[in-house]
């Protein structure tokens, strides 16, 4: 039997947030209209027409009710109600036109879905189940197109002269037209619309004169909002949600005249920029009289365009929030975005870090020691943490620090009542384990000072004093053995002071011992909790310290697999990727083309493949379809060096990068298919079939942040081999600084063209020095958004999608001169960032992105820089998030007023600007004084500007005014730091002199009165008073000549320092005079 359902509108007379009592409603609390459609659930549904949402009281929707499949014997439908209710009250009704109806039916109820209750009658308090409700349904329309939706409607006539207008609305978006209508006498017009989220109302009069209020705040919060608009007794009055109204005077009684149009106006009828409304309106009243929605639907009433009757259709985009890692979900009618701002992650959803994943990576892309951020799993769920990279040695160390950074002196502890040190570092024990089981190798320094004081009971060897591991278990051991093993260092280096015992402090000596020792077992580490129990005795003392964590090297990326056979694989569990994945790894290959990785589903399927020599493809199908990225290359792809692969496919977008060649976007469909459903095993290498395999090497594959161990799996596989061939393949970072390695056949070269390095392995500065009148332009062969967006627009990515806005800068400078012009960054457009010392030498950084606004100005080193030493200055932007880093200090995090991107970029330049139109006064003062000193090793993004201009002399990019000095800012600060010393040293001995001067003169003085007094006393007056004569003037003369030569001095000190910078220049290298 065929039978229809129309279910079901529950009535709650009762909320379990206190409400009234049941018996204070009347059917008015209905519960089912307002549901999405994903709270309903059938067993079955015998078209999509018939589908469990159409099962709406006072609904026409699909084909008017609900109807499960023929076949089905047990056929239900289930509502979810989204939070706990209580039900008063169920009504059914049969399907629209038609006289199909339930006849019978049971009722049952749960809380989790899962167990269910069966309601009866006995049970209930409300007596028999009701079918009918008198109350007058709340019937919504849908305004569907922000540029064609309208509803126009009569005016309908008043004998006072007044009109009103009411209506409740809910929306996503900021703007949009509520209401415009013609006015008495012309050419008057009131408008009534939402603006940058807030209710305007506008009286427009002749020529250019209007009168206009606000009221209301964010508006467009997708709730229900209530205006009343009401003109009267010479004012206009509008009020939201009951709030007090907001109100304009006039001088002249008004009156309609012509229709009112809601939601939107035709063109021919009105000429507006604001785009219609699109939302759901309801309760409509014009003049009072409250406008019945199906008179407009019949065509009985007014007219209407892009309109949908009976159903408010808005869609709660943010719920459930798609943006990742605490991302900010705001949304309009079709779409949603995310503010990644403070998160430390970037993109549509906020899915990539904006950091490295380790110190290695760091050093590999030119950084030098410093604090950096850090974040492990890169897009995963961990986020990130801030370490200490130390690069100084050959090794890159990644050191993090914990609360108990110095000795601590133990006294008075035992068995029964311990010392207990917990140890908090820096980092989540989840990052920690992240870090330590990336690492090659970690390791942390224990040291032991005791004074009668055991680490173990000598009579039955249990541990008196012990430490906890990352996972709380007790260990016993003090370095150089492996775990289980009691023993201490000097038992292994068998120099313990008394070789019966393992450990110095065995020996309970009353003097002095030391057990210091380096665990480096890592699946121990680090140190959570030590605990000392032995110090109670008399004379017992202990103190102790535990060092920071240090781990070196990054496992996974030099982790790689070598494929031979095209039929061969490696295999991974599938892909845990339906609402977000990224994908990236390096390759290396002769062959033409092959697939990297394949992971299918039922219908749905992901594969990065190479298809073609110079190209790379990402396809994917989530159920709308196929979708294809390519990215070309200009040169051959199968050149056996490495190429870098990313790909990321999101609920907002999809996108391939190869290299540095452009990104390549494309948007998702607003109201597609939202999510990748995957069962096969991942293929890596080769695919499914065993058809058009990889033949080469693929190395650092990283999947959602975490990496998979191909070594490991490409041991047992044939076909396939871990590691690969080369000399570039290893870990030992042939090439630094940006710089790439390229394999020969009997060797390697390092391609140092993306680096702002020079020298055979891209580690050697290039410096160059610069006088008041020296600049170096380098102009961009094409407008660099251009070239970074080609891509992008031919994809048409919605301008909604989060700003890709970057740059990073990197530079070191030496220079005594305050104002300075170090770096400047111009665009066609008229924005601007600069990079100046100020008149007392503090770095500015400049940001003008937006024309017509003030620029951004951030101080991140308030002292002198302008000091003769060498600085080092990072500068790294992602939106509104910019990071910078002077020397060794921190990151700084600033946020910019803006995250708009730099568009058609025309040039950088260092040193003086002769032309900057739109720059600031102070940027300008800077600009014209130029800059005199050294600038080294210059990056702004993938260019180096100083290392063009001195290897592509004469190219069109490059354009250098005044003389250049190619040098060495390193040696140079340091000879210039050396001169300021022995300056200073100088100084201090001439001021040294003259105060000694002075004080023998303070003598003399002295005794020439004590003279004068004897020889007034005595006869000898004239004698004495001519010797007197004669010695004073000798005093004057030479206390005249002290005071010139002091005066030379100081007045030649800031020549000699300016004089001995230019002379270190020229005498270190040769000069260009271009």
């Amino acid at each position: 039997m065929l039978f229809l359902l129309r279910v079901v509108t529950l009535y709650s007379l009762s909320v379990f947030s206190g409400a009234s009592a049941a018996a204070h409603y009347n059917c008015n609390g209905p519960l089912v209209s307002m549901l999405p459609q994903s709270s309903f659930q059938s067993s079955s549904q015998s078209s999509a027409s018939y589908a469990a949402f159409n099962a709406k009281l006072n609904r026409r929707d699909g084909a008017g009710g609900w109807s499960p499949m023929v076949t089905d014997q047990e056929p239900w439908i289930q509502v979810d109600l989204r939070e706990q209710m209580e039900v008063t009250a169920v009504a059914t009704q049969g399907r629209y036109d038609s006289w199909d109806w339930v006849s019978s039916y049971q009722l049952l109820y749960s809380d989790t879905g899962r167990a269910w209750k069966q309601y009866r009658h006995e049970d209930g308090v409300g007596g028999n189940v009701t079918f009918s409700c008198s109350q007058p349904q709340l019937v919504a329309c849908t305004f569907l197109s922000s540029s064609s939706s309208f509803l126009s409607l009569p005016s309908a006539a008043s004998a006072t002269g007044a009109f009103s207008a009411r209506l409740q609305f809910r929306t996503w978006n900021p703007d949009g037209l509520l209401l415009s209508v013609q006015l008495e006498p012309e050419p008057q017009r009131l408008v009534l619309q939402i603006s940058n989220s807030r209710l305007h109302l506008t009286l427009h009069g002749s020529g250019r004169q209007k009168s206009e209020v606000s009221d209301g705040h964010r508006v467009n919060d997708g709730l229900w909002h209530a205006v009343n608009l009401s003109v009267k007794n010479l004012q206009i009055s509008l009020s939201v949600d009951g709030e007090p109204s907001s109100t304009i005077e006039l001088w002249e009684q008004l009156e309609t005249r012509g229709n009112f149009y809601i939601g939107g106006c035709p063109s021919t009828a009105c000429q507006h920029l604001t785009p219609d409304f699109q939302g759901c309106m309801r309760l409509i009243s014009i003049n009072s009289q409250p406008l019945n929605l199906s008179h407009v639907q019949q065509g009985l009433l007014g007219s209407y365009n892009e309109l949908q009757f009976d159903t408010c259709s808005i869609r709660d985009r943010c719920l459930p929030n798609l943006c990742e890692h605490g991302g900010r979900c705001s949304q309009t009618w079709s779409s949603f975005s995310c503010d990644c701002s403070g998160t430390g992650y970037s993109g549509a959803t906020c899915h990539n870090s904006i950091y490295e994943s380790s110190c290695e990576a760091y050093k590999l892309i030119g950084s030098s020691s410093g604090f950096f951020s850090i974040d492990p799993d890169g897009s995963g769920p961990l986020g990130p943490t801030q370490v200490y990279c130390n690069m100084t040695e050959e090794k890159v160390w990644t050191v993090l620090t914990h609360n108990s950074t110095a000795p601590v002196t133990v006294q008075g502890s035992s068995l029964h009542r311990p010392h207990i040190m917990t140890l908090n570092y820096s980092a989540s024990a989840e990052l920690l384990r992240a870090i330590v089981s990336g690492s090659e190798q970690c390791q942390q320094e224990v040291v032991y000072n005791c004074k009668k004081s055991h680490l173990f009971n000598t009579k039955d060897g249990s541990p008196l004093s012990w430490w906890l591991d990352r996972e709380g278990e007790r260990r016993s051991y003090w370095g150089g053995f492996l775990p289980g093993v009691q023993q201490c260092s000097c038992s292994l280096e068998e120099n313990c002071i008394d070789m019966n015992f393992f450990c110095n402090c065995d020996a309970d000596s009353d003097a002095w011992a030391n057990d210091t020792g380096i665990l480096s077992y890592k699946d121990h580490l680090p140190v959570s909790q030590i605990v000392i129990g032995d110090t109670n005795r008399t004379g017992s003392q202990a103190v102790y310290h535990i060092g920071p964590l240090r781990c070196y090297g990054d496992k996974s990326i030099w982790n790689a697999a070598s494929f031979y056979q095209e039929s061969s694989y490696l295999y991974f569990p599938t892909l845990q990727a339906e609402l977000a994945s990224d994908i990236s790894f390096y390759f290396k290959t002769s062959a033409p083309s092959g697939v990297f990785l394949e992971n299918l589903g039922l219908k749905d399927f992901i594969r990065v493949e190479l298809s073609s020599p110079s190209v790379v493809t990402f396809s994917f199908d989530v159920g709308n379809g196929p979708v294809l990225l390519s990215v070309k290359s200009h040169l051959p792809l199968n050149d056996r060096q490495w190429h870098y692969v990313r790909a990321e496919r999101n609920v907002k977008e999809a996108s391939l990068q190869v290299d540095q060649l452009p990104l390549r976007f494309l948007e998702a469909p607003a109201d597609g298919h939202p999510r990748l459903r995957l069962s096969s095993q991942l293929f890596v290498g080769g695919t499914a079939s065993q058809q058009r395999g990889f033949l080469g090497c693929i190395r650092t594959l990283t999947v959602n942040g975490a990496s998979f161990d191909l070594e490991e799996r490409a041991r047992m596989t044939p076909g396939v081999s871990s590691g690969c061939p080369g000399y570039c393949s290893g870990s030992s970072s042939l090439c630094h600084n940006r710089g790439r390695c390229i394999e020969k056949s009997n060797g390697y070269v390092c391609d140092c063209s993306q680096s702002a390095y020079g020298g055979t392995t891209c580690d050697q500065e290039v410096s160059v020095s610069f006088d008041s009148e020296s600049s170096v332009t380098y102009t961009f062969q094409e407008p660099f958004s251009v070239m970074q967006n080609r891509s992008t627009q031919a994809s048409s990515v919605s301008t909604e999608s989060s700003s890709r806005a970057r740059e990073d800068v990197a530079f070191s400078f030496v220079t005594s001169q305050r104002p300075a012009m170090l770096l400047t960054v111009s665009t066609f457009s008229q924005q601007y960032i600069a990079v100046i010392l100020a008149k007392n030498g503090s770095l500015q950084i400049w940001y003008h992105l937006q024309t017509d606004t003030s620029p951004d100005v951030f101080s991140p080193a308030p002292g002198n820089l302008a000091d003769g030493r060498l600085h080092r200055v990072r500068i790294h932007r992602v939106g509104k998030n910019l990071y910078v880093q002077i020397d060794q200090d921190i990151h700084t995090k600033y946020t910019l007023s803006s995250d708009a991107e730099l568009i058609l970029i025309r040039s950088l330049t260092l040193g003086k600007v002769t032309r900057g139109d739109n720059f600031n006064e102070e940027v300008m003062r800077a600009a014209s004084k130029g800059f005199v000193g050294c600038l080294s090793s210059v990056q702004f993004n993938h260019v180096a500007p100083l290392k063009a201009a001195l290897t592509n002399r004469g190219s069109s990019l490059v354009t250098i005014r005044g003389p250049l000095v190619q040098s060495n800012c390193g040696a140079l600060a340091e000879s210039t730091s050396h001169t300021l010393q022995d300056q200073t040293a100088t100084a201090n001995k001439d001021k040294e002199q003259h105060q000694s001067g002075s004080q023998k003169d303070l003598a003399v003085i002295a005794g020439v009165v004590t003279a004068v007094v004897f020889i007034a006393v005595c006869a000898l007056a004239v004698i004495s008073r001519l010797l007197y004569q004669q010695r004073r003037a000798q005093r004057s003369s030479n206390s005249s000549s002290g005071i010139k030569e002091e005066n030379r001095h100081t007045t030649y000190t800031d020549y000699r320092t300016e004089m001995h910078l230019h002379n270190s220049v020229r005498d270190n290298m040769k000069e260009y005079y271009i």
